[in-house]
């Protein structure tokens, strides 16, 4: 530094002294020596042997948490009854726990018929009194052979709460008077021709009491077709034996060659 301010540029120490140069040298090439030998040397043919199973032991041994407690059982309600066992019902004919001491001989019991005759052995289950040709569990005052209990005869039938329809299971009653209808001689004149369908309720007399027009072509067409039917007279309609009103359908046509 102080030749670079006087502006010398001679430097004594590197120029008359190359033994340092070839120290550093011979420093350097031990140090790349030592470390690239040294692995070289320790190197083997063989890699390491890896454990095939690495376990950790505790010194002190393991131990599981205890179970807990079974949950208390259900507390009994404070009313419940307990099951009381089921009693015979025929006690008298129960067999006996107990072995009897002796046994004795069955004798067989005597009984009268009502035909003079004796009986051998009644029936049990039976009542004093019985007769001859009773069922199990007959009362005092039997017939003989039993008589079945009267059974009520069942209700009438009711009535329809209304006229019923014929057709179909139903058959028209026969028709008692018939009486045509009558062309009008207007609506001839006008040549009006055509068909009137008319709904008629009959009574239980078999009489027409009111009409009602379904279909008309014309208003002189209906009236004589309405005057007509309601002279008609049906058989009346039995229905279970009960006079039922019913509805019928008419239908009548009007033509040139009815007049």
């Amino acid at each position: 530094m102080f030749d670079l301010i006087t502006g010398s540029t001679e430097r004594p120490l590197r120029e008359r002294a190359p033994g340092s140069k070839v120290v550093s040298i011979t420093l350097h090439i031990v140090v790349l020596t030592l470390v690239l030998g040294i692995p070289l040397l320790t190197a083997t043919n063989s890699l390491p042997t890896v454990p095939t199973m690495m376990a950790f032991v505790s010194d002190t041994p393991a131990t599981a948490p205890p179970p807990p407690p079974p949950p208390p059982p259900p507390a009994r309600a404070a009313g419940a009854a307990r099951p009381t066992p089921p009693t015979p019902k025929n006690p008298a004919t129960a067999a006996p726990i107990e072995a009897p001491a002796e046994v004795k001989a069955e004798t067989a019991s005597t009984g009268t018929s009502s035909t003079g005759g004796s009986t051998v052995g009644g029936v049990e289950g039976g009542v004093e009194g019985g007769i001859e040709g009773g069922v199990v569990g007959g009362v005092i005052g039997g017939v003989v052979g039993g008589v079945v209990a009267s059974v009520p005869p069942p209700p009438p039938p009711q009535a329809p709460a209304g006229p019923v329809r014929v057709g179909g299971q139903i058959k028209t009653p026969d028709l008692k008077h018939r009486v045509e209808p009558v062309y009008p001689d207007l609506a001839a004149a006008a040549h009006i021709t055509g068909i009137v369908i008319l709904e008629a309720t009959v009574g239980t007399d078999g009489c027409v009491q009111s009409v009602r027009a379904l279909r008309s072509s014309h208003g002189l067409l209906e009236r004589a077709a309405t005057e007509a039917l309601k002279q008609w007279q049906y058989s009346p309609l039995v229905l279970n034996g009960i006079q039922t009103p019913f509805v019928l359908t008419v239908t009548f046509t009007f033509s040139a060659a009815t007049r």
